[in-house]
């Protein structure tokens, strides 16, 4: 008998892109939008990763309002009604997409209705490019900007968006977008070979939620999250003793917390390993759905990037500098 469940969650992919293309006004037609006043563009972004590709590609000729700030959890957020406003008077709107900002579907259909451009960037990312984790049941991982390589694609569709809407900043935003990408291609070295001094036994990252699969594929690094892709998803008891044997078979020296999501449940793991006499450490907490404070270097993508494998590859028995690849982590934008 033929199994059928790819074909049909193909068909389901394809189903939802053909509805975001038609209800949110993604690269098929901008038609619906506004002329716009003179002056910068007007871009919110949902999330801080979003939000520095466009302050790093846009310049002086955009003018960035990011919705969710340094440990707000993206997969949890709601939106208020002074956000619909903000993105009403916006020019432009970039959210991920892929579910990671599943909580605000209605604000971004309604926006788009409103004759806003609405853009879901993962989206429109080519499908070869994205993870699609075993019992996902058909939806793509949202966490693409683990992977710097495939962030940078995300870069240059931005790029091309804001030049739609903003034709004479072309050159402008070609020349940022270059130099952007040249600082993620730098990062990107410094990150394969910080992290290929783990120790291979211990090349196993455990953290609180599935938000390291991109990085696990591009760095060839194992991953466990104790919850799915969502952190709406709940942690079960067995999960955390699966991952507990993990840890004292292995001999895996720390886990790590995520900066947006609750420690408990890392902490759950560090006793469980106690308790079978193998002593496990937090070795840092991670950035994983948000970036670090506004003004800092780790707010900015390549300062996230950067403190997670620097502090990744300390923790688990590699050698990294103490504050990074550019000497920055803990210092100023």
């Amino acid at each position: 008998m033929t199994d059928v469940a790819p074909a049909c969650r193909a068909e389901l992919r394809l189903r939802r892109r053909a509805v975001l293309a038609a209800a949110l006004a993604l690269p098929v037609s901008v038609a619906g939008a506004q002329p716009r006043a003179a002056g910068p563009l007007s871009v919110l972004a949902t999330t801080g990763m979003i939000g520095d590709l466009v302050r790093e590609i846009g310049g002086e000729r955009v003018r960035v309002e990011v919705l969710m700030g340094a440990g707000v959890d993206p997969h949890l957020y709601r939106a208020t009604r002074e956000d619909v406003a903000k993105m009403l008077r916006a020019d432009v709107i970039f959210y991920n997409g892929l579910l990671l900002e599943g909580k605000m579907s209605d604000a971004f259909v309604r926006v788009a209705r409103a004759g806003k451009p609405v853009y879901a960037v993962t989206e429109l990312l080519p499908e070869e490019m994205l993870i699609e984790p075993e019992g996902a049941d058909g939806h793509f991982d949202p966490h693409v900007w683990m992977d710097p390589r495939a962030w940078s694609r995300a870069a240059e569709l931005i790029a091309a968006m804001l030049a739609r809407h903003d034709a004479a900043g072309a050159a402008t935003f070609g020349a940022n977008l270059a130099a952007l990408l040249a600082r993620i291609a730098a990062l990107d070295a410094y990150a394969e070979q910080a992290l290929a001094t783990i120790p291979e036994r211990q090349r196993v990252l455990v953290t609180a939620h599935d938000a390291f699969n991109y990085f696990a594929r591009r760095y060839g690094i194992e991953v466990l999250g104790i919850q799915g892709l969502s952190t709406e998803s709940e942690a079960g008891v067995r999960r955390i003793q699966e991952l507990v044997g993990v840890l004292v078979e292995r001999r895996i020296p720390a886990v790590f917390v995520e900066t947006s999501v609750s420690d408990r449940n890392v902490r759950a793991l560090v006793e469980g390993a106690a308790a079978r006499g193998h002593r496990v450490v937090i070795g840092g907490a991670l950035f994983s759905d948000a970036m670090g404070e506004p003004g800092s270097y780790e707010g900015t993508y390549v300062g996230m990037i950067d403190h997670n494998v620097t502090t990744i590859a300390r923790a688990l028995g590699g050698s990294a500098p103490e504050r990074g690849f550019q000497n920055r982590l803990g210092g100023r934008r």
